[in-house]
């Protein structure tokens, strides 16, 4: 009986061990949501390689061997963020009536949620890596992802060349920020940004604008 019982006392930590065994990509996944959380807790300052490890329970070098640098780290923790954001705009635009105003409507409210929801955490990421040379290409391209999202759904309702509606799209971007950043300064609150997000869009796409 003795034996039996140090036998399965033996088991249980393989059988522990196993259940934690991930795969590379699914270790990825955890990583990032172990930042997310010391980020959304504890500010970027405390967001180091070695502390996310002990956080998630497994080693530092496989922490770095995800991500290398902090700035690795933050910068796939920013994209990450920014991938679930478009997933779920992406989404509502397939659910969305096909208007320009509700187009604008949806677009607009999910900017400002997004913002909202998950904006201090984003900045607080932006401001860790201000001056990252890598982070400057890679906000770049956040970006113009937004823009070229944004001119794809409202393409069907623009009077306007390619490159007129681009540029729209881009200044719509640039305007969204700025609400936005009113909305963090509780100068305006959710609703009202979303909603003057979307009057400008229709105002500046009705008929060619």
């Amino acid at each position: 009986m003795a034996k039996s019982s140090a036998t399965q006392s033996a088991a249980r930590p393989r059988s522990d061990a196993a259940r934690k065994r991930l795969s590379k990509a699914e270790r990825r996944e955890q990583l990032l949501g172990t930042a997310e959380q010391i980020v959304r807790e504890e500010g970027t300052d405390a967001l180091t390689l070695g502390h996310v490890a002990e956080r998630a329970g497994v080693s530092k070098p496989i922490a770095y061997e995800h991500f290398e640098t902090r700035s690795g780290l933050l910068i796939a923790l920013a994209r990450q963020i920014d991938d679930r954001q478009v997933a779920a705009l992406l989404e509502a635009l397939k659910r969305t009536r096909q208007r320009l105003e509700d187009v604008a409507r949806v677009v607009s409210a999910a900017y400002m949620h997004c913002c909202a929801t998950v904006g201090p955490q984003w900045h607080a990421i932006l401001a860790a890596l201000k001056g990252d040379e890598q982070m400057d290409a890679v906000e770049q391209e956040l970006l113009d992802r937004y823009v070229t999202i944004y001119a794809d759904a409202l393409a069907p309702f623009a009077h306007l060349s390619k490159r007129d509606l681009h540029l729209r799209c881009v200044a719509i971007i640039g305007a969204a920020e700025a609400l936005a950043a009113d909305m963090f300064r509780g100068r305006t609150d959710e609703p009202a940004a979303a909603k003057a997000l979307e009057s400008l869009i229709v105002q500046w796409l009705s008929n060619g604008g």
